[in-house]
């Protein structure tokens, strides 16, 4: 009877017929079932060859192909990076900030001009000591910078330098006794009226005394950033007011990276 079933049948019954025995005295044997022979625990081709390796392989290779599409991404990313930056340090070099040389005398008494910081790169940044808030907040997140960057002996030394923009009131005491609370080595330069003004006027920086009050007290409103001077001396990059400690440290390392001295 299931040699003449329709041949669609046996596409329901995942049974394989055995051989029937010879028919004797007119009956058929038993008739025995097994079912089709299932792939075993290791997986097998067509040709019955296992694919366990064969799938590694591709795993394997899928992954490095993965790997070599990821570095060449990372690749291209610093390569823009490092492009981008030194468009933007070709633009501030054009804006002509910080030309000529400045005269100030730093919290020891000792006369300061730019060329005593030449070979070296310098973190600036203007302000006052009786600032209330922002130029503590803001001189302390330059020593953090600088910190970061002391703490990585393959890095040049980076010198942070502070300049008043209230030299009526921030004269040599009153700065030593303000730098010594930040960082050892960060220096308070101050000076005439006039050699302030100048070298405000060099780094395109705002200031603007506000009315006394009746303890003759006033506030300077004032420009604040944190600017980045080559080893060459050469304004290179400032940082406002909402950028971070770790951006700008971060920043300072790609300067230093590809700093190329053009005074050789």
């Amino acid at each position: 009877m299931l040699a003449r079933a329709p041949k669609a049948w046996h596409g329901f019954f995942p049974l394989k017929l055995l051989a029937l025995p010879r028919i004797q005295g007119g009956q058929a044997g038993q008739v025995r079932y097994r079912p089709f022979s299932r792939q075993g625990p290791a997986e097998t081709g067509r040709l019955g060859q296992p694919q366990g390796p064969r799938l590694r392989t591709r795993l394997l290779i899928t992954a490095l192909f993965g790997a070599g599409l990821g570095g060449a991404w990372l690749a291209l990313r610093a390569e823009k990076e490092q492009w981008r930056q030194q468009q933007r340090t070709e633009a501030l070099r054009r804006a002509a900030v910080g030309q000529g040389d400045f005269s100030l005398l730093d919290h020891r008494g000792q006369v300061r001009c730019k060329a005593d910081f030449r070979g070296q790169w310098v973190l600036m940044y203007f302000g006052f000591t009786h600032c209330p808030d922002i130029c503590p907040d803001e001189l302390e997140k330059l020593v953090q910078v600088v910190q970061q960057l002391e703490a990585e002996p393959s890095l040049p030394p980076v010198q942070p330098l502070f300049i008043t923009v209230d030299p009526e009131r921030d004269d040599v005491a009153a700065m030593a006794r303000y730098v010594k609370d930040f960082h050892p080595r960060l220096l308070g330069l101050t000076g005439s009226a006039e050699q302030v003004a100048q070298v405000s006027r060099s780094y395109r920086v705002y200031y603007s005394a506000g009315p006394k009050d009746e303890d003759q007290d006033y506030i300077v409103d004032h420009s604040i950033a944190i600017y980045l001077l080559s080893p060459d001396g050469i304004f290179t990059d400032y940082y406002g007011r909402a950028r971070s400690a770790q951006q700008i440290a971060d920043s300072v390392r790609r300067h230093m990276a590809t700093f190329r001295s053009v005074l050789r």
